[in-house]
């Protein structure tokens, strides 16, 4: 399908698949640009094939960056006449996408108002999730202290807390949620204390087990394109985004409740679905997102352009993509700079007694050195080959010196 080399304005250039969603344009024949969040670095500004266009960060100012990336918009736009495709590629993107009123000439490729609102709520999804068959761990929403402090009584111990908003806006400004692990009382009163009652809290009875993700594309046939990973590594194994994943074949059964969850949600376009499988092989529902996922760089070395089908089909509704492809289960595809700060995090240790499996620090040292014919890396290509080394120096500085780390 030609794209008649229309445009794409990618957000935000921080966004871990922004090098990889970038390509996956570019090679489909699209031009791309993106919008970067003003004084932050990242990869993609080191690419000598897209240019970044600064905002407000919205960390900072939320109407302003709104205002912003209008202005920016508007610049691009002018004096072209043709389609110009607006691509969500986090969740405070997606957010922002679905708060500007777009002209005639705007497409958004990722979800409109509704689907960004399943999109960017834990709860929501969580109950949807639970009707369409999947397993998910005993949850309750508290807004206060006491609330917290019962449902910590009633769900039990150890507990996993997070913001049931993606993206929560406050004192005009987007604030950052931190996930808290807590395997006794004394753990979630410092939780709790730190919260301060500042946005709705998910309390979650805390799965030990290993990830994995489930995606797709949905359309109006149905969900094509599917593939699945599971996490080798996690950066931080406290919890975080993988350092390291291996393409897996598609559980039937995850793939049938997937299926429930995407057509109950009417959801349409790219999607994951997170899971924590534990030791008895139970998989347990994690989260939804609606936009790409950190192990796009997996996808696309298997021949899964999720990013450019998804670009394609919004520029012409109802045309035939060519998805079908032959997954490889059994590739694995690194983060160089996580992988380091896996093993800087093991050598600092677990911040939770409810971490019972940290991993030593040779069992760690081990794995990273380990490598094999079947390894790819995220971020790497021959011919714009600075943003693999930049992709690795913000992940380093960027986690060194945030607070806690």
């Amino acid at each position: 399908m030609t794209t008649r080399r229309a445009t794409v304005v990618t957000v935000f250039a921080e966004a871990l698949s922004a090098p990889e969603v970038a390509w996956s344009l570019l090679d489909a024949g699209f031009n791309v640009t993106s919008i970067a969040r003003r004084g932050h670095g990242s990869a993609l500004r080191h690419s000598r094939k897209i240019v970044c266009h600064e905002i407000c960060p919205p960390e900072q100012d939320i109407a302003q960056a709104l205002r912003d990336m209008v202005s920016v918009l508007d610049s691009l736009s002018y004096p072209h006449s043709d389609p110009i495709l607006l691509f969500p590629l986090d969740d405070t993107a997606v957010w922002m996408c679905n708060e500007l009123t777009l002209n005639g000439n705007w497409i958004l490729v990722g979800p409109g108002k509704s689907g960004a609102d399943l999109a960017l709520n834990k709860h929501q999804q969580t109950q949807l999730a639970l009707k369409a068959g999947f397993k998910v761990p005993e949850t309750g929403v508290a807004s206060s202290v006491q609330q917290a402090i019962a449902l910590s009584e009633q769900i039990g111990f150890p507990l996993v807390l997070k913001s049931v908003e993606c993206t929560p806006v406050r004192n005009g400004r987007k604030i950052a949620r931190r996930t808290r692990i807590c395997a006794n009382a004394n753990e979630l009163d410092a939780a709790l204390r730190e919260w301060n009652e500042s946005i709705p809290l998910l309390l979650q009875k805390y799965v030990i087990g290993v990830g994995e993700g489930v995606f797709g594309l949905a359309t109006p046939e149905g969900v094509q394109a599917w593939s699945a990973h599971r996490r080798l590594r996690m950066m931080n194994p406290h919890g975080s985004g993988a350092s390291a994943c291996v393409s897996i074949p598609v559980d039937q059964s995850i793939r049938q409740k997937t299926e429930t969850l995407i057509r109950d949600g009417k959801w349409t376009g790219l999607f994951m679905i997170e899971l924590l499988r534990d030791r008895s092989g139970e998989a347990w529902f994690v989260e939804l997102n609606g936009r790409p996922w950190g192990s796009m760089a997996l996808a696309r070395r298997q021949g899964l352009e999720y990013p450019a089908w998804s670009a394609c089909i919004a520029l012409a509704h109802g045309s035939h993509i060519d998805t079908a492809r032959t997954t490889s289960p059994g590739l694995v595809c690194r983060n160089l700079g996580r992988e380091l700060m896996y093993l800087l995090f093991v050598i600092r240790g677990p911040r939770s007694a409810a971490m019972v499996d940290w991993p030593s620090i040779w069992t760690a040292l081990r794995t990273i050195l380990q490598t094999s014919p079947r390894e790819r890396y995220y971020n790497w290509r021959r011919d714009d080959k600075k943003v693999f080394f930049a992709d690795c120096f913000y992940t380093l500085k960027n986690n060194l010196f945030k607070a806690g780390a």
